[in-house]
């Protein structure tokens, strides 16, 4: 099958502060995407600091030794502009989409709090709190809160930093000093510990002055050693439940280990198309069994990460299905089913045309997903901090569209029972 690729230029150049920067200019439309990506996430947080990886990208935007906080709002919005940050797995990024001729704006105030926010007692405490407010509405007071993205790993995980709570606990959250902070930063928010993507209608060689002018001069900071979060595998299945008050009816998540993302992407791959295979719209297989046929769950899912994002992760990572089920629904009985539809699979092999019907719409969804500039400015940023290759988003749609149905059936052969970790929703609403 023929997948058709996009072909964005990608310039690539490492300053002498050590910050790596991507280039990708498109003049097709005056609007610019620059992204920042920090290679720190939940997983480096130490113990007994959860949460605070997310509580410092909300550090960053509390105004810096230049700006005074809320400038950076300011700043963004007034030249037409969105902006946002969002915490990861394993990278914090910060991000600005504005006007073409705002780029330089965009610029200096990511150079700017790349040298130093703005750390005060009065900004954590504000932020503590705000973080707090942000677990109360996300997780504590909504049905199926944190389900299954911070419930599923303490079931599947032993080590603390791919176990614990992303979010944070309170009580961590509340003891966290600015000093805490400082170090953070000092130690994570190096310019070598970073990537600058930028993307979309601009010079190449304007904006290379640009960021030399504006971030040239951060000054270079080590950049810390990555350290290795691999753990073994399950060798028998790990279950868990717990009460949801406020889940109207009962849910269930599974994980399964899969291999290493960046070192095995080759043998990683298949699993990513297997989710799709299994779960993506009403012809696939566990949709049409579990909720058309048997009709023993109401919706099921399947993806790689427990954040979904399968190109912006390292290893350990799992492939994920979860499902809510109808009143009185029976956990048992559906992974029972999704162990059936996993050997028929592994066994009986794919129906003509299924494979090239999943790989049309994934890789559909990925030029889709590359038409905004700031679709290809993250990616890219994350892409250059984790493997040293941005070029991999142009490729993707050829290399989904070159997995095997004999991948495929490996890959679902290796989804097995023993190597499985579920976590399941007890309903509790109507108690």
């Amino acid at each position: 099958m023929k997948i058709p690729a996009t072909k964005y230029p990608v310039e690539r150049l490492t300053l002498d502060n050590g910050l790596r920067v991507v280039l990708t200019p498109d003049r097709s439309a005056p609007v610019v995407g620059v992204a920042v990506v920090y290679d720190v996430g939940i997983r480096s947080e130490p113990e007994g600091r959860t949460g605070f990886a997310h509580l410092f990208e909300h550090l960053m935007f509390q105004g810096s030794e230049n700006l005074e906080k809320l400038a950076h709002f300011r700043h963004v919005q007034g030249a037409g502009g969105s902006f946002n940050g969002s915490t990861h797995l394993d990278f914090t990024d910060y991000f600005e989409v504005l006007p073409a001729g705002a780029l330089e704006r965009a610029l200096f105030l990511e150079a700017d709090r790349m040298r130093g926010p703005r750390l005060t007692e009065e900004n954590l405490r504000n932020q503590v709190d705000v973080v707090k407010e942000e677990i109360r509405v996300n997780v504590l007071n909504r049905p199926y809160g944190g389900f299954p993205w911070l419930k599923l790993p303490a079931v599947m995980f032993e080590t603390f930093p791919n176990a614990h709570d992303g979010y944070g606990s309170f009580t961590d959250l509340e003891s966290a000093t600015v000093d805490d902070a400082a170090e953070f930063f000092r130690k994570y928010y190096a310019s070598g510990n970073a990537t600058l993507a930028v993307a979309g209608d601009f010079d190449v060689t304007q904006a290379t002055e640009l960021i030399q002018r504006h971030f040239g001069d951060v000054p270079a900071r080590p950049r810390p050693e990555l350290p290795g979060f691999d753990e073994p595998g399950l060798t028998a299945e790990r279950r868990e439940s717990y009460v949801d008050k406020l889940a109207p009816l009962p849910a269930v998540a599974s994980g399964w280990r899969v291999p290493d993302p960046i070192a095995n992407f080759q043998d990683y791959l298949p699993y990513v198309v297997l989710a799709e295979v299994l779960t993506d719209g009403d012809a696939s297989r566990l949709v049409e069994r579990l909720v058309q046929r048997d009709r023993i769950v109401t919706s099921v899912g399947g993806y790689i990460g427990f954040m979904g994002d399968e190109y912006q992760v390292r290893n350990p990572t799992a492939f994920l299905l979860q499902a809510h089920m109808p009143p009185g629904g029976d956990a048992d009985k559906v992974l029972r089913v999704v162990d059936e539809e996993l050997d028929r699979l592994a066994t009986g092999g794919l129906a003509p045309g299924e494979l090239a019907r999943t790989q049309a719409r994934m890789a559909t969804h990925l030029l889709r997903d590359t038409d905004a500039v700031l679709g290809r400015a993250l990616p890219m940023a994350v892409l250059e901090l984790q493997r040293g290759r941005p070029e991999l988003l142009n490729e993707l749609p050829r290399l989904v569209g070159e997995v095997t149905e004999e991948q495929i059936v490996a890959a679902a052969a290796a989804l097995r029972p023993e190597s499985r970790a579920t976590v399941e929703v007890i309903a509790g609403a109507n108690a």
